[in-house]
């Protein structure tokens, strides 16, 4: 249990929080001191729900894999 930035890779905003997750990078922090940093697609600051904002989120391609799927089904 140590000390971990989370950053969200699609708004940019980044949190200090307590975790276990393994990480391999490393950044400084507003303190000055280095910590290991974790990426994730969505966080507080990019989610609908706590933003109010709607948009698509497409990291994998499901949007053009389900557009695909439905397109051969007509």
């Amino acid at each position: 249990y140590r000390m971990v930035i989370f950053e969200d890779s699609s708004s940019g905003a980044r949190f200090l929080i307590g975790s276990t997750v393994h990480t391999e990078k490393t950044d400084k922090w507003e303190d000055g001191k280095e910590y290991p940093v974790y990426q994730v697609e969505i966080s507080s600051a990019s989610h609908p729900f706590y933003t109010g904002h709607s948009k698509t989120i497409d990291t994998a391609g499901r949007v053009e894999k389900f557009k695909t799927r439905a397109s051969k089904k007509k």
